[in-house]
């Protein structure tokens, strides 16, 4: 894998974004539809989901917004249009299905944004692109289900819409590990920043502020 980064790189990709000035986290699509045997979507995630609620922690303890994504759809999935033709598993998110609730952790505090989509990206069809710009954020530290599809199609519409976007690696997930790490080799190279867990924590703990769980030194 790192063969292949270097061979972008002397093609002249791979740039480094870093961080901007004032950050949010971006959770995407933690919801029990990928965490709950029996459902369709379910996905080896679970440890995905764990770094997810970590990041999350400390972001709020570092006092960072937290941006969640669920989808949902009307009864018989009428706003679901071809991405549902094309993924009928999509059907457990039409509205009232507890599979389309997030999980005890990580979940939205009271006032936290919660944006609700139809399709892949968190910026297709819905406000989130305005609400960050209203609130002066430029980077999002990306986590969340699944790689391959929602994570990647958010983090390079992130690029696009002109915020940094910093992709989580062990916060994300995806049903097939060879997926997941083709996906974040093309995202390192073309559309985002692809950090670890631990390197997340320390640029949030560089605004000096507490984060919970981390240990001093």
């Amino acid at each position: 894998m790192s063969d292949t980064l270097g061979s972008y790189r002397e093609s002249g990709f791979a740039g480094d974004l870093g961080p901007g000035r004032s950050p949010a986290v971006l959770v995407v699509d933690v919801v029990q539809a990928y965490l709950v045997d029996g459902s369709p979507l379910r996905a080896p995630v679970d440890d995905a989901v764990a770094a997810a609620a970590t990041l999350v922690a400390a972001a709020r303890g570092a006092g960072v917004p937290v941006v969640f994504t669920r989808v949902s759809y009307q009864p018989g999935g009428v706003d679901g249009g071809l991405f549902m033709t094309k993924i009928p598993a999509l059907t457990v998110f039409e509205e009232g299905s507890a599979l389309g609730d997030f999980p005890p952790a990580p979940r939205p505090l009271a006032g936290e944004t919660v944006v609700t989509k139809q399709y892949a990206s968190a910026f297709f069809g819905t406000s989130l692109a305005a609400t960050l710009t209203a609130r002066g954020i430029d980077t999002l530290y990306i986590c969340g289900l699944t790689t391959s599809g929602c994570i990647r199609a958010s983090a390079t519409d992130a690029l696009q819409h002109g915020f940094r976007p910093l992709v989580v690696s062990d916060a994300c997930g995806d049903r097939e590990p060879g997926m997941h790490q083709q996906n974040l080799l093309d995202l390192q190279a073309k559309y985002a920043d692809v950090l670890t867990l631990e390197e997340s924590l320390g640029l949030l703990g560089a605004r000096d502020q507490p984060i919970p769980g981390m240990k001093p030194g």
